[in-house]
């Protein structure tokens, strides 16, 4: 069990010891310290009362902890917008249309269901910077708490219409066509791993004439697979979309920001390709420049190149991505665990625009799914993984295998990333879990399996375990 305090926000286990896990104590500390933090960063507004949107997944701890955020920025005297269950892109786009100073959502992301945490936004509804969130951090750890009086607490304005409006916002984008996509009578089956992307998701599609085929899309927060969206643990969409004939397959993570797709015969599109390929579509009629994080597969370059544009690679992190996307003018860019962010609708990682944009692009094609799959420069990732004891110095670890490979093209910014000629390897204490992630990208997926082989070996030989 662990609570893990970092600039992406505060991340734990429900249950344990206080400051060892997400208790309710660590919730109401860390909300706590975003509230006294917008008081600080909004002092200009004198007495006029902040504003906060707050929305969650599905999760079973979910309106525990919600309940507790929510009434810990009212005794701050902060009014609270209440989405209730939501998305993360959902929070993200409700938080400039209400005016209000900053967001949160409750949600551990891809973590299994034990975990829970708080995702802290700015006013844009983007992530906050480092700096920022280490300020919040200070701010928790001094206790430098400042409640309101009886006379000036917050109030809660409950409002369950964002998701609604969210879908509006997406099938308003100029590059989306749901009148094309109704002419195709595409058939597509959803794992909403019964979270609020089995209500979202299913919506959408059927607002734009697709016949949807439910799988895990009761949102109650008992997972049935693990929610990280690898082909490990999507065993049971594979098949159905293979049994129903469905011209492709989506699944999304709990807060709906990662997207990956099953082709029509039943195999995985590829995390890595959801990005390229809606990428392909949106640089085919506004041709830019893209911007992805160095995990991320090197078929993106190759897209953005055939279209014109130029492609840069980020520091891991949503708001690593953002800023390269802003200093860059990049028309699209993303992560390559399914995270697409497409500006002309928010800086934020949205499986509901990459779903959008992607059914319209497959309605301009005459391909099924998996020839769209392989018509792109083939490259396989191994993305694996080493648990943490905290004996562990992984700067040490990380700083030992920089030397012994310095001759090579060696990347520092995050980890260590070391490109060989015709593969690459990223090593990169995660932000979210305590562990090492090892990602390599290869021409084959044998070669990507023994790449990574090899520097889990190194890892665990240098590291003593």
């Amino acid at each position: 069990m662990t609570l893990i305090k970092s600039i992406s926000g505060i991340r734990g286990t429900i249950g344990g010891a206080v400051g060892d896990n997400l208790t309710p104590v660590d919730a109401v500390k860390f909300a706590s310290a975003y509230g006294s933090f917008l008081k600080i960063r909004h002092a200009s507004k004198g007495n006029e009362r902040l504003k906060v949107v707050i929305g969650r997944d599905a999760r079973i701890s979910g309106p525990m902890i919600h309940n507790l955020v929510m009434n810990t920025l009212v005794g701050l005297g902060i009014d609270v917008i209440d989405l209730d269950l939501s998305t993360t892109p959902t929070v993200e786009i409700a938080v400039p249309l209400e005016k209000a100073d900053g967001g949160i959502i409750l949600t551990a992301s891809h973590n299994p269901k034990q975990w829970n945490a708080l995702k802290l936004l700015n006013e844009k509804g983007e992530f906050l910077s480092g700096k920022e969130g280490e300020l919040i951090l200070e701010i928790a750890e001094n206790e430098a708490f400042d409640f309101s009086d009886v006379d000036n607490l917050g109030e809660v304005i409950e409002n369950n219409a964002y998701m609604d409006i969210h879908i509006d916002e997406v099938l308003e984008l100029p590059l989306v066509d749901a009148d094309l996509v109704k002419t195709k009578k595409f058939k597509v089956v959803v794992d909403g791993v019964n979270s609020s992307g089995g209500i979202i998701i299913p919506n959408l599609l059927e607002q734009m004439g697709v016949e949807v085929v439910k799988l895990y899309c009761e949102p109650n927060g008992h997972f049935p697979h693990n929610p990280e969206p690898l082909k490990e643990h999507l065993g049971d969409i594979c098949k159905l979309v293979v049994e129903e004939k469905a011209d492709f397959g989506i699944v999304v993570d709990p807060d709906v920001d990662r997207l990956a797709f099953i082709s029509n015969d039943g195999e995985m599109f590829g995390e890595e390709y959801t990005l390229v390929a809606v990428a392909d579509y949106v640089l085919s009629k506004t041709p830019g420049n893209t911007v992805s994080n160095m995990s991320s597969s090197r078929a993106l370059r190759d897209i953005t190149e055939k279209h014109g544009g130029t492609y840069q690679a980020s520091a891991v992190g949503e708001v690593n991505v953002v800023e390269l996307m802003k200093k860059t003018n990049a028309i699209i860019g993303g992560e390559g665990n399914g995270g697409i962010i497409y500006p002309s609708s928010h800086y934020g990682r949205d499986s509901m625009v990459g779903v959008a944009l992607f059914l319209t692009y497959l309605a301009n094609q005459d391909k099924t799914v998996a020839e769209i799959r392989a018509s792109y420069p083939q490259y396989y990732m191994s993305k694996n993984k080493i648990e943490l004891t905290p004996q562990i110095d992984v700067d040490n670890v990380l700083a030992t295998l920089t030397e012994k490979y310095k001759s090579e093209n060696i990347t520092t910014i995050d980890g260590v990333k070391i490109d060989f000629p015709t593969e690459w390897v990223h090593l990169r204490k995660s932000n979210t879990e305590p562990i090492i992630r090892i990602y390599t990208e290869a021409p084959t997926q044998s070669e990507a399996d023994i790449l990574a082989e090899r520097f889990v070996k190194e890892l665990k030989e240098i590291a003593g375990i």
